[in-house]
């Protein structure tokens, strides 16, 4: 199977640290982060994900508002130039070991604050990486077989 992100979650998982919007929203995405370190594919989509799946029923739900397909396509651009190769919607990709030291070496080195800039998640997302990412729940996949990057 493959988990189905949106341009901004991309960063997201790189700093996830167990909180959330709700306590759904936030087992849902810790079931989230164990697949994707247990070597699972990333499908890039456009609008609301498997991450925000528990909030599509909520009020005030804010997955599909503007401001946040202006962050997908602003971390899209940041990602593909950390990655040194464009990602958009319909690429899939796995993050191994390097990519995500890259990913989030550029993160900390503030490549993606554009991407990161209205999000009321932000200042946590600073302290997690300023902390060197020491407590985030999203880990490369150990298997050598589970590396490869998908077409």
């Amino acid at each position: 199977m493959t988990v189905r992100l949106r341009g901004h979650h991309l960063l997201c998982l790189l700093t996830f640290v167990g909180e959330g919007y709700t306590p759904s929203f936030t087992r849902n995405y810790v079931r989230i982060a164990e697949r994707l370190s247990a070597g699972e594919a990333i499908a890039v989509v456009d609008g609301p994900d498997d991450i925000c799946a528990p909030m599509l029923c909520e009020a005030g739900a804010h997955c599909r508002e503007e401001s946040i397909t202006q962050r997908d396509s602003l971390a899209l651009a940041a990602v593909s130039d950390i990655l040194d190769r464009q990602v958009v919607r319909g690429s899939v990709l796995m993050f191994d070991a390097d990519r995500l030291r890259r990913l989030r070496s550029a993160f900390a080195d503030g490549k993606a604050a554009a991407a990161c800039a209205e999000c009321e998640w932000a200042s946590l997302c600073s302290r997690v990486a300023g902390g060197g990412f020491s407590d985030v729940l999203v880990r490369a996949a150990e298997d050598p077989c589970l590396l490869r990057e998908q077409v």
